[in-house]
C-alpha cells in the first residue's frame, strides 16, 4: 500500500453556533458598510486545522499519513492528541516564534458557516523535502507557499496527489489554481467553490477534467457530483443520525476518498466512503471528537448504499 501525505494547516478551531440565521443580520442595500454581532451562547476550542482533520479521520480508517505542514511553539496539547489516535508526527515541523494557527468559526442553525482564520506558523514554508515514489497525497489549504510549490514537488518525485484549494482560492491565481488541478488524481470544491474556480480560471467542468481525473463538487445534504472526462455520476448522501456541526466535514470526505484510493477503488465508490466518513464528523461538535470502528464504518455504508467492502 502507498504512503499518504497530507499538506494543509494545524490549527485550534474555536468553534460557535449561533440560534439563528445570517441572512436575518444582513440588509441588502448595506452590504457595502456591513456591521453586524451574533449571539453565540455555545463555544469551544477543538484542535483542527485541514492537514490535521484529513490526518485524523485516515487514522480511523488505519492508516499512518505523514502530515506536511508547520505548527507553533504551543503545539504540545495538539500532539499528544494526535500521537493518541496513531497519526506520526515526525513529519511535522515546528516553528518555535510563532504561534499555531487558529480560527474563530461560527455556524447557524442553517449550517451555514463564517469563519476568520489567523495563520501564525502556518505561513511559514515547509521547506525542501522528498516524497517517496508512489504515493499518494493531498494538498489542501494551507500555507499559500506550499500550495504552489507541492504539485511541481509531486509531479517530478512520481507522487499522485489530490487538489483541495477550498478556502484559499481567492489567494492563488489563475495560473495557480490550473498548475493545481493539473494532473491531479481529484479536485474537491463545494459547488459555491467551484464558481469561484471557475470565475477566475476560466475552466469550466469539461476544461477541468482534461487536466485532473476526477472533480468531485460536494452538494453538502444533496451528496456530490462525481464528473470525469467520461461524464458524471451522482452520489447521494451517506445517512447521518443526527447532524451537530458540520464543521471538518469537508476534510472528513477528502480522507475516505484517499482511502477509497489508495485501495483501487472507482470514482463512484471513492465518494461513497467518502460521505460515510462525513457523516460520523457530522454528528459531533468539532472536527476531530468523532470516532468510528471499520465495522461501523462497514455497516453504514452497507445501510445507505447496499454494498459491502472489505479492507
Amino acid at each position: 500500500m502507498s504512503h499518504i501525505y497530507v499538506s494543509g494547516s494545524l490549527a485550534y478551531d474555536h468553534i460557535m453556533n449561533m440560534p439563528g440565521l445570517f441572512k436575518d443580520y444582513f440588509l441588502a442595500d448595506k452590504l457595502h458598510n456591513i456591521n453586524v454581532s451574533f449571539f453565540v451562547p455555545d463555544h469551544a476550542e477543538h484542535f483542527g486545522g485541514t492537514a490535521g482533520n484529513i490526518a485524523y479521520n485516515l487514522a480511523l480508517l488505519g492508516e499512518k499519513p505523514s502530515i506536511i505542514a508547520t505548527a507553533g511553539n504551543d503545539f504540545e496539547w495538539y500532539k499528544k492528541h494526535l500521537e493518541e489516535i496513531g497519526v506520526p508526527i515526525e513529519s511535522i515541523h515546528i516553528a518555535n516564534d510563532k504561534p499555531t494557527a487558529f480560527a474563530y468559526i461560527v455556524t447557524d442553525k442553517a449550517d451555514n458557516q463564517i469563519a476568520a482564520f489567523h495563520p501564525g506558523a502556518n505561513g511559514t514554508q515547509y521547506g525542501e523535502w522528498k516524497p517517496i515514489q508512489d504515493s499518494l497525497a493531498i494538498i489542501a489549504p494551507g500555507c499559500l507557499d506550499d500550495i504552489r510549490a507541492f504539485p511541481e514537488l509531486y509531479h517530478g518525485n512520481g507522487v499522485r496527489f489530490c487538489f483541495d484549494p477550498g478556502q484559499v482560492i481567492p489567494s492563488l491565481t489563475a495560473d495557480e489554481l490550473r498548475n493545481g488541478m493539473n494532473g491531479a488524481e481529484a479536485v474537491f470544491c463545494n459547488d459555491y467553490e467551484f464558481s469561484q474556480i471557475k470565475t477566475a480560471t476560466g475552466w469550466d467542468e469539461s476544461e477541468v477534467v482534461k487536466h485532473a481525473k476526477v472533480l468531485i463538487v460536494t452538494l453538502g445534504g444533496d451528496g456530490a457530483r462525481v464528473i470525469t472526462k467520461d461524464g458524471e455520476a451522482r452520489v447521494k448522501a451517506a445517512k447521518v443520525n443526527d447532524v451537530k456541526d458540520p464543521t471538518g466535514a469537508g476534510d472528513a470526505y477528502r480522507a475516505g476518498y484517499l482511502k477509497g484510493l489508495q485501495l483501487g477503488w472507482e470514482p463512484p465508490k471513492c465518494a461513497q466512503l467518502a460521505s460515510v466518513v462525513a457523516a460520523f464528523c457530522v454528528e459531533k461538535v468539532g472536527t476531530q471528537d468523532h470516532r468510528f470502528t471499520l465495522e461501523e464504518l462497514k455497516t453504514r455504508y452497507h445501510d445507505t448504499y447496499g454494498e459491502v467492502i472489505d479492507f
